[in-house]
């Protein structure tokens, strides 16, 4: 099966300012994000990629161009895995939101949460994981079983991808971290998704080169990639 390695835009100028930010147009990478982003783009230039797919905002977009100029690629938009639809709490600081009663529900049940002129997080999981297993499905279909492509999309949308792939309920989703310009491997198998790794920010990649379809889980855990490189 193709192998997806979901990446998160490096730091954005909101990030720094604590605000939560959404679907606010103009913010962009500041300099450490884009550091962040040629960091993940030089562990994923040893990789024979396919595809570069991002979310249509400009700190996401700003990524991905960073890691397709390393592939005779161009960018790909998809507005399936833009960000959540923050509503009224878009653009608002994030020491404020701490102090809603929705913050609360937010982080323990969040399957429930619906934010108030927006989206809840279940529509959220939702639209991102049909785009992703779609677009993944298009992938394998074009470039075949051995294929690695590149999602580059926003905490909240990467972490409800690894939950679905991870067999999570929504609710356990806020146990999981995807940090600024890192980069989380899922391959959708024949059995079950795999999820490869989780939150990486370094590490040579180029073992994938030689990964093999995902199919019965190895018993006692297999022998893994022979590169010693990876981390």
């Amino acid at each position: 099966m193709a192998t997806l390695l979901l990446v998160r835009h490096g730091r954005s100028t909101a990030n720094v300012a604590g605000i939560l930010t959404g679907r606010t147009p103009g913010v962009d990478l500041d300099s450490v994000g884009i550091s962040q982003a040629e960091r993940a783009a030089e562990r994923i230039a040893a990789v024979p990629v396919v595809a570069v797919v991002s979310s249509p905002l400009a700190r996401c977009r700003q990524t991905a161009q960073i890691i397709a100029e390393h592939h005779p690629l161009q960018t790909q938009l998809e507005p399936g895995i833009t960000e959540c639809d923050y509503g009224q709490w878009q653009g608002r600081p994030l020491k404020e939101l701490a102090q809603e009663p929705l913050w609360s529900v937010v982080q323990n049940q969040p399957s429930v949460a619906v934010f108030p002129g927006g989206e809840s997080l279940a529509a959220m999981q939702a639209r991102s994981v049909e785009a992703v297993r779609r677009l993944d499905a298009e992938v394998e279909a074009e470039h075949g079983a051995g294929a690695v492509w590149v999602a580059v999309s926003h905490g909240d949308i990467i972490k409800s991808v690894l939950a679905d792939a991870l067999g999570m309920e929504l609710d356990l989703f806020q146990r999981l971290t995807v940090d600024p310009g890192s980069v989380s491997i899922v391959r959708y198998g024949t059995t079950r998704p795999e999820v490869v790794a989780t939150n990486t920010d370094s590490g040579d990649l180029s073992w994938l080169r030689a990964a093999d379809p995902v199919g019965d889980a190895q018993v006692g855990g297999g022998a893994g990639p022979e590169s010693a490189a990876r981390s």
